[in-house]
């Protein structure tokens, strides 16, 4: 049974309680990893019971791939919000990632491509669950670029579905260097350069 499916049919405090504890497994993980997360963890920072947990995640498994499903909702919401089917669009959201990068001086990288090393070599319900992410992240990607192609704004040549699967990889190995270096240049540097060469979108000063 998939995350989605487990969580359909709850009633509205079935659902908060559920929330709760895969909130509260999400920050564990992001801190400590998945390893490093025991379910006693989780259980008292969301303030719940062994019966409660169990109730709505049959093992520790369960709960890792809600979480994953919770990070990639989460970033396909934020996706969402920022227009790159626009250059300005494009642009805040570059603006965007690298503040964050900055703020945190990279620590954690991104949310959903931190548990790649953790869990896909291990785990083939997690890579699948994470494979599914980054597939409907790169969907709202290519939709978007399309808009950005039939406004003229992509430079000639420029194949939109390819671009978003650049961009995405471009995104994930600059949050990776980020977080190796504890410093947002690299992330800004390789966004900049696909983003400049790809565009007609002026570059920063």
């Amino acid at each position: 049974m998939t995350a989605v499916q487990r969580s359909a049919g709850l009633t509205a405090k079935g659902a908060r309680t559920r929330a709760r504890i895969v909130d509260a497994a999400a920050a564990l993980v992001h801190q400590h990893g998945v390893a490093d997360t025991t379910v006693e963890e989780v259980k008292k920072n969301a303030g719940v019971s062994s019966s409660q947990l169990y109730h709505y995640f049959t093992d520790k498994d369960a709960l890792v791939r809600a979480v994953l499903h919770r990070q990639t909702e989460l970033i396909l919401a934020t996706q969402d919000q920022a227009d790159l089917g626009s250059l300005a669009g494009l642009r805040a959201w570059r603006d965007g990632v690298i503040a964050h990068a900055r703020s945190v001086s990279g620590a954690g990288g991104c949310p959903l491509g931190h548990l790649v090393g953790q869990l896909a070599e291990t785990d083939q319900n997690a890579r699948l669950e994470l494979a599914e992410g980054f597939h409907r992240w790169a969907a709202v990607l290519r939709t978007a670029l399309h808009d950005l192609d039939r406004a003229g704004d992509l430079r000639p040549g420029t194949d939109p579905d390819n671009l978003a699967d650049t961009l995405l990889a471009t995104l994930q190995g600059g949050l990776l260097l980020a977080q190796v270096h504890r410093d947002a240049g690299p992330l800004e540097t390789a966004l900049d350069t696909l983003i400049g060469l790809a565009t007609h979108a002026p570059t920063n000063d």
